[in-house]
């Protein structure tokens, strides 16, 4: 028999392979499931019992479920409670009683297990069977203070007063949390037992002695008019705490108390004894209420007093726990001149200057010599005793180690007292021996304005040269010594100075000097003169700066100012390309087109636009500091056109002495082939 081939089916090609533009993800399939129930199944067929028989055999099947489940794990409670509520539910409250015991054999500290026990008893009005389990539940916890609020709400409940009393007594003798104590307190106040309530509150302030609880007792006497009580407890609250353990909320409460009481100078004593007796870091809050206090019930003296002496104990705090801090002697000190004590005031004073720092460091001195600095101008102005301020300012001058630093404002003050106090010899004695102990800058200048102003020219130009003899590299010193002749009208003396400034080997700042001189000549119109010092000057120095203003200057000075200053700038451009500057060049061309541009015609301007640089970005190897290659970095070069022409020429001059060289040593070749021949 021949067989026939089975055809296979025709495998569909998907012609458009493209994803869908509505994805359906997994997360979207199981919500859509939910949100149309396809997985829950429906609640089994509710099973309707008639007959006795079919309940007794429904009990027996649901008792051994049970019983096998308890089993398997006597440990889990939840069996337990479940197969008691189960019974109870079956209206078998004996058996669900024998469960309980059972599960209390398994484990008789589990809290719920005899609450849910107790519950059951009290929903079926078992009483006795209640009160008694509640008696061995807190026989056997006492420490469960659910056990004892059940206990007591169920004996109030069923009216039984004073059993709901004595189990509350059983209570505190376990000495509970406050709150238990609290909850004793108001049943007796339910009952309008204040006697009763106030012995719970003796016997409560003795086991939990905090100062809220003391307040809590006396605010209880207080609402019930025992006023004389309410006082009673403060103070012995107050003498219980002791100076130690004081708090500022109790004497806040007990002065609220006394002003609600309107006696207010007992308030104000409270105040006073918390303030002196607990430590000032602490009675922020005390000192807000007695200032509020004083503000509604005492005088202006009264709250002018109360912020003073507030102050007056933070800054001495501050003081104590760190002498050395500064910032706070100079507040206590601004806020003790204000009350204009002066005994009080010098005594602080020499309490504030008795604290030296304590190493030799003038860092730890600056903030220090101001106080005997406001010591001295107090003594001056204040109290206008001269002996006291020229004592305060020897002092000081022979406390400072003036080999190690000294300070020229100390020196400088008391040469000005001195003077005021038309003393001019001990004014210069001192400076003269402060330049001689530490000489400083500072020290020189304030001594030769003082000289200046007394009009004592020969005494400035003697301190002058002692300045320069201690600071020759001081270019502002040198300008101030010619400035100085230059206003006594002496001319060649200034010129002089000048020179032998700009000939010193080393000044802090050239640039100064110099242009201090050219500003001298030219103000004198020595036009040849300041020319010859620019010439000088760019003997030392190629600066772009000092050619651009070399140019300015020709161009101000004479009629031929514009060729004279484009000469300038054609040298300044030749000694920049020789030294290779770029960048000043670059400043030097852009200074020269704006020159052009504005003095010059189109031919001079167009002459410098071609020697404007042009901008490439070009790219060279970064190397880290052990020489290592990190990669490459892109960097803008200037390629000037003048620089590019001379390369070319220098390219044909290397290609004519290749040739050259070429033809001498074809020559020769053709010379040995003939002598071979």
């Amino acid at each position: 028999m021949e067989t026939k081939h089975q055809k296979m089916p025709k495998v569909v090609k998907v012609k458009n392979k493209a994803p869908a533009e509505v994805q359906i993800t997994a997360e979207q399939l199981l919500r859509e499931a939910k949100e149309r129930d396809l997985e829950i199944l429906p609640p089994p067929p509710k099973q309707k019992i008639s007959d006795p028989d079919e309940l007794a055999d429904y009990q027996h099947r649901k008792r051994k479920a049970f019983e096998d489940s308890l089993r398997k794990n006597r440990t889990v409670i939840s069996n337990w409670i479940k197969y008691a509520q189960w019974e109870e539910s079956q209206k078998e409250v004996q058996r669900a009683r024998s469960i309980y015991e059972r599960a209390l054999d398994v484990d008789h500290r589990n809290i719920i297990l005899w609450l849910r026990y107790a519950e059951m008893e009290m929903r079926n009005r078992q009483v006795n069977h209640a009160r008694n389990l509640w008696d061995r539940a807190v026989t056997v916890l006492p420490r469960a203070n659910q056990f004892w609020y059940k206990y007591t709400y169920m004996e109030e409940m069923l009216g039984n007063v004073a059993g709901a009393r004595q189990v509350f007594d059983r209570w505190m003798e376990w000495e509970p949390d406050e709150q238990a104590w609290l909850t004793y307190i108001k049943f007796e106040l339910r009952y309008k037992e204040t006697d009763r309530a106030r012995r719970i509150y003796e016997k409560f302030v003795s086991v939990h002695p905090d100062i809220r609880n003391w307040i809590k007792f006396a605010r209880f006497e207080e609402q019930h008019g025992f006023i004389s009580g309410t006082r009673g407890v403060f103070e012995r609250a107050v003498e219980f705490f002791g100076d130690e353990l004081m708090d500022e909320k109790l004497f806040l409460a007990f002065a609220k108390f006394e002003e609600g009481q309107r006696e207010h100078d007992r308030a104000r004593v409270i105040y006073k004894y918390a303030l002196q007796h607990i430590p000032k870091n602490r009675t922020q809050e005390l000192y807000k209420a007695y200032t509020i206090h004083e503000k509604k019930y005492g005088d202006r003296t009264g709250i002018e007093d109360v912020i003073v002496s507030k102050r007056k104990f933070q800054y001495e705090e501050e003081v104590k726990a760190n002498p050395n801090n500064y910032d706070a002697w100079f507040d206590y000190l601004r806020l003790v001149e204000s009350e204009g004590d002066l005994e009080v005031i010098r005594e602080t004073y020499e309490r504030a200057i008795a604290n030296v720092p304590p190493t030799k460091e003038k860092s730890f001195w600056r903030r220090y010599i101001y106080l005997w600095i406001n010591y001295a101008l107090f003594e001056e102005l204040e109290a206008e005793d001269v002996k006291r301020t020229r004592q305060v300012y020897k002092y000081c001058l022979e406390l400072l180690p003036h080999k190690h630093f000294t300070f020229s404002k100390i020196w400088l003050l008391y040469a000005h007292f001195e003077i005021r106090n038309k003393n001019l010899t001990a004014a210069r004695k001192s400076l003269g021996m402060a330049l001689g102990m530490c000489p400083k800058d500072k020290l020189f200048r304030g001594y030769i304005e003082l000289e200046i102003k007394l009009r004592e020219f020969d005494r400035c130009r003697i301190l002058y040269q002692k300045f320069l003899e201690f600071g020759p590299e001081n270019c502002v010193t040198w300008m101030r010594f010619a400035e100085l002749e230059m206003s006594l009208g002496d001319a060649d003396r200034a010129r002089a100075i000048y020179e032998l400034a700009v000939n010193q080997p080393r000044l802090d700042m050239p640039e100064l000097l110099w242009k201090a001189y050219i500003d001298f000549e030219v103000g004198l119109s020595g036009t040849d003169k300041a020319r010859a010092l620019y010439e000088r000057l760019l003997e030392r120095t190629l600066h772009v700066k000092v050619w651009m203003s070399y140019a300015q200057f020709e161009m101000s000075a004479s009629e031929e100012g514009n060729v004279l200053a484009r000469q300038v700038y054609e040298r300044a451009n030749q000694s920049l390309r020789g030294a290779g500057e770029k960048e000043e060049r670059i400043l030097l061309l852009e200074a020269w087109r704006d020159f052009e541009t504005q003095n010059g015609d189109k031919e001079s301007l167009e002459n410098v636009l071609q020697k404007m640089p042009r901008r490439v970005k070009k790219r060279q190897r970064v190397q880290a500091d052990d020489g290592t290659e990190e990669g490459w970095e892109e960097i803008f070069d200037y390629i000037f056109p003048e620089d590019e022409a001379t390369k070319q020429n220098l390219k044909v001059l290397e290609m004519a002495k290749a040739w050259k060289k070429q033809k001498a040593k074809a020559e020769e070749e053709g010379e040995e082939r003939k002598a071979e021949k």
